[in-house]
């Protein structure tokens, strides 16, 4: 269910979406001086597209599958929200020139992330993933200080609408797990660059879990056996203690084989 472009759309951003290709920002960042954040203001959801179709994707699932399948919803964290409307690398500048000038906007990307998990939620919703890519990129210190905050409010309000919630920051994130982990998400997503799970398992509380860490190319894409596949998932197994849901640690390229799907599958299956 991600789509990472829907809330930079919504606060005014003009997105691209070439067939067969990532999407891409039309003109360029929508913030090209930090001054142009205070324009900035909690979009009408109503007049929302993208907001709107995930949610409506959300139903669809209900009406067809819902207590079936596992229905989850998605929306992005304020340093991943940040990025996409300023660009990465003046994203990361602005810590060091504006520092506690972005906690009041990531405060504004947080409260429209929470309307959001409200409706998808009402939708069907069985758990809401929040994907804070970007924050990878900007150290535990900074990690902390300013996007743990806005994280730990969205898990707050996921479970008081009665959902799970599921965090996950690509790249190596090693020296921020302690801090993923305690934010209290019930599922913890593990990219492949994190390593090894197991100095981290005894972190987890009862009700947590990891989500990962298959390599999503050398291991899901490019396996040209099953056992290829069924190594790395064991593997994964072992770290976690049994606490995982074994999957490809980040996003599967398009390329993938469908013959692989079923391998990643079959292992997964395997495991008790």
């Amino acid at each position: 269910m991600s789509d990472p472009n829907a809330e930079a759309e919504a606060f005014g951003m003009e997105i691209e979406y070439p067939e067969h290709e990532l999407p891409r920002p039309l003109h360029g960042p929508l913030l090209t001086e930090f001054g142009d954040s205070k324009k900035l203001e909690l979009p009408n959801f109503d007049a929302c597209r993208r907001m709107n179709e995930r949610v409506r994707a959300v139903d669809y699932y209900r009406q067809h599958v819902g207590g079936t399948y596992f229905i989850t919803g998605w929306v992005e964290g304020p340093m991943a929200v940040y990025a996409m409307l300023r660009g990465l690398s003046n994203a990361c500048y602005d810590f060091y020139d504006h520092g506690d000038e972005l906690t009041p906007l990531f405060n504004l990307f947080v409260e429209n992330a929470k309307q959001f998990i409200t409706r998808q939620v009402d939708a069907g919703a069985d758990c809401i993933g929040v994907g804070d890519a970007a924050a990878s990129q900007i150290g535990p210190d900074f990690y902390r200080k300013y996007v743990l905050p806005g994280e730990k409010e969205l898990v707050r309000h996921i479970h008081k609408l009665g959902a799970l919630a599921k965090i996950h920051i690509c790249g190596n994130t090693r020296s921020m797990q302690p801090d993923m982990i305690a934010t209290g998400f019930d599922i913890i997503d593990v990219d492949h660059l994190v390593g090894s799970m197991e100095e981290f398992a005894p972190l987890l509380s009862p009700k947590q879990v990891f989500s990962g860490s298959c390599d999503p190319v050398r291991v899901v894409c490019n396996a040209q056996s099953f056992e290829e596949i069924e190594q790395a998932i064991n593997t994964s197994w072992q770290q976690a203690g049994g606490r995982v849901i074994t999957s490809a640690g980040c996003e599967i390229p398009g390329e993938t084989l469908p013959r692989n799907f079923r391998w990643l599958c079959k292992a997964g299956s395997q495991l008790s």
